[in-house]
């Protein structure tokens, strides 16, 4: 069951959602555009609430994306260190989607949630690409499994003091094709030192990838 407690957008034009699951309430807040088939969810890391990367990143794209005819979902994770009831709450987040008519997903997550996107994107078909941002290794083996129904961008700082870029080098070792892994130099965790290359990398991204004729 959802409950969708939109009425007027507010900052930065989202609406606020709860989904209502049988584990609990899942807040997030929905970027929505009328008659799009496309959508990307973004979750954070074990930092919980509105957790995000390189210096506000998700809340600038998910303006940014809806010019692209992207619309967003950013999710609240219910217990943010726990991995199986996070990919729980993503897999909410994705039926949610596609009751609003979405044909085609992208799952963005930072460090905890880079494990938790690909967990999820192994279970929906609908996904079409992840992107995960200084992922930790734990809980990823299951990357092999996504390339039959979708891409993976890896992004990480290669001076990242809570998870080594080693992390992302492992992921992208274990993934098959369409993959790619971007190491910045000198970035942290954060990646706070190149925001605006990964907010113009990842935007990039999403718009070639949702292309909706492309074909695995």
């Amino acid at each position: 069951m959802f409950q969708d407690f939109g009425g007027e957008p507010r900052q930065h034009s989202y609406y606020p959602i709860e989904l209502a699951t049988p584990q609990g309430v899942v807040h997030c807040q929905y970027y929505r555009i009328e008659a799009t088939k496309q959508a990307a969810i973004w979750v954070g890391g074990i930092g919980g609430n509105w957790d995000t990367p390189a210096q506000g990143l998700y809340p600038r794209l998910c303006q940014d994306l809806m010019s692209d005819g992207i619309a967003a979902l950013r999710l609240q994770f219910r217990n943010s260190t726990h991995l199986q009831e996070s990919v729980l709450d993503v897999l909410a987040g994705i039926n949610y989607l596609e009751n609003e008519g979405i044909e085609a997903i992208a799952l963005i997550g930072h460090s905890f949630g880079g494990a938790v996107v690909i967990q999820a994107a192994a279970q929906a078909e609908v996904v079409r690409t992840v992107v995960t941002l200084a992922t930790q290794s734990y809980g990823t083996d299951s990357v092999s499994a996504i390339a039959s129904h979708c891409s993976l961008l890896l992004l990480h700082g290669t001076h990242d003091s809570v998870l080594s870029s080693l992390c992302s080098r492992y992921v992208y070792n274990r993934a098959l094709e369409p993959k790619r892994l971007v190491l910045y130099p000198n970035a942290g965790h954060g990646l706070d030192e190149v925001a605006g290359e990964v907010h113009q990398t990842i935007r990039a991204w999403l718009s070639e990838q949702m292309d909706q004729d492309r074909i695995f």
